[in-house]
């Protein structure tokens, strides 16, 4: 299997003023067109956790576009953290 075809999840905690500037629904967006599964979560911390699964490929794809400077808000960081598919996941959804 190649690279492009090995399924992840990319669990992502993005910092700074992402919630309430549509953020979540702009990730969303993103995720939709790379045919990515998941959710984008406000946290009570003020974070919003990304959980996205789908190709290794379009994961760092994701990763890279929260991390453009491109989304509405501010992003000041972006963790993340990798591991295998839960599976289970259909769409993505907003939460």
């Amino acid at each position: 299997m190649s690279e492009e075809e090995t399924h992840t999840r990319l669990t992502a905690w993005v910092r700074g003023r992402v919630q309430g500037v549509g953020f979540r629904w702009w990730t969303r967006s993103r995720a939709l067109e790379l045919g990515l599964v998941g959710s984008a979560s406000n946290l009570a911390d003020g974070r919003v956790e990304v959980i996205a699964e789908g190709s290794r490929d379009h994961c760092q794809r994701l990763l890279a576009a929260l991390r453009s400077g491109e989304s509405p808000g501010s992003v000041e960081h972006v963790a993340e953290r990798w591991s295998d598919p839960k599976g289970g996941l259909s769409g993505f959804v907003e939460r």
